[in-house]
């Protein structure tokens, strides 16, 4: 079988092969129909870029890797999934990469996505330094920075408003007449959880209600972790009315433990959750969330990133999207 050239998409398409590029680059101002139906002609021509050839030309290879802690978690394959299709709108292919937030695990796949000859990285890993990210800085690639902030690495980046959406999960417990506040953080590298800690804790504060030590716990991003910490919270003497969880996976987890107390949700404690993926909706009961746009940020990640390519040089930009608090069923006013 012949494969097709990108003469024959631009005969087909009716434009010149200029013209072709600019849609693979994402460049040039050329209307969004016009651009899908390009796309649609390479699509249904079985048209792929030679990635080595372009490689070795110091052109672009039209690929872009994605560093996340868990494609099992749902945030992340929903965040994933909106890459892929916006990138593949634009002409790119995408490679993912689960690094369980371990640096040695960062390395190797910085590494492997270098010898991949990627034109631009979106990470969504917890990273504690921006050594980790030297490589990619030094080849001058492009990176941008998703549900993360590190205003030192000097990349672009775009993520919800942390501190805003602890505050908002604060201030609806409150309001339902909580005081015995309980929170389940992630891990310390990741700076998106500690930044939701800290809006919970000083919304609580304010009205002289932080939470002891003992009623905030650092996990690890899985449900098991979440279910032990929980269930440590709610067997001491004086337990928690109401759990605030950093992630839905730490929330499901807080479930199965206050279910295998003899305790139910919300009459004997509320759980808000942050994230509002498919698990949020459909737990039983349906968890309250403060929700992240998870497909908007995936496809601005990608625009940030095909921007700085056909724009070096153009200052990063980071972008905060506002959370929202969508009220279910897995909160109440707590036990009399």
């Amino acid at each position: 079988m012949i494969r097709a050239t990108i003469y024959d998409v631009a005969r087909e398409a009716g434009v010149s092969i200029a013209t072709v590029s600019h849609v693979m680059n994402g460049k040039g101002k050329i209307s969004r129909e016009r651009r899908e139906e390009i796309l649609d002609i390479m699509q249904r021509l079985n048209y792929r870029p030679n990635a080595i050839a372009s490689a070795l030309a110091g052109k672009k290879t039209y690929t872009l890797g994605l560093l996340v802690p868990d494609i099992s978690n749902p945030f992340f394959a929903e965040i994933a999934r909106s890459v892929e299709d916006h990138g593949h709108q634009l002409g790119y292919s995408v490679i993912i990469c689960s690094t369980d937030n371990q640096e040695e695990k960062v390395k190797r796949y910085v590494s492997l996505l270098r010898q991949k000859q990627v034109d631009g990285v979106i990470i969504g890993t917890g990273i504690s330094h921006g050594e980790l990210l030297k490589p990619l800085q030094e080849h001058s690639l492009a990176i941008a920075l998703i549900a993360r902030d590190n205003p030192a690495l000097g990349a672009s980046s775009v993520r919800v408003h942390d501190l805003e959406g602890g505050r908002l999960a604060a201030e609806h417990l409150l309001r339902l007449g909580h005081r015995r506040l309980a929170v389940l953080a992630e891990h310390e590298r990741v700076t998106s959880s500690n930044e939701r800690v800290r809006g919970f804790v000083e919304a609580a504060a304010s009205l002289g209600l932080g939470p002891s030590p003992d009623y905030i716990a650092a996990c690890d991003h899985k449900i098991e972790d979440g279910y032990r910490r929980a269930k440590a919270m709610l067997e001491l003497e004086e337990r928690p009315t109401a759990l605030f969880c950093c992630n839905d996976l730490l929330a499901i987890g807080a479930l199965q433990a206050i279910r295998e107390l003899g305790l139910r949700v919300p009459e004997d404690c509320s759980v808000v959750s942050f994230d509002d993926t498919i698990l949020a909706r459909v737990t039983d009961p349906p968890l309250t969330v403060i929700a992240q746009p998870m497909e908007q940020m995936g496809r601005l990640a990608v625009d940030l990133v095909v921007r700085n390519l056909s724009s070096q040089g153009e200052p990063a930009q980071r972008i905060v999207l506002p959370p929202e608090l969508i009220i279910r069923r897995s909160t109440a006013p707590p036990p009399a």
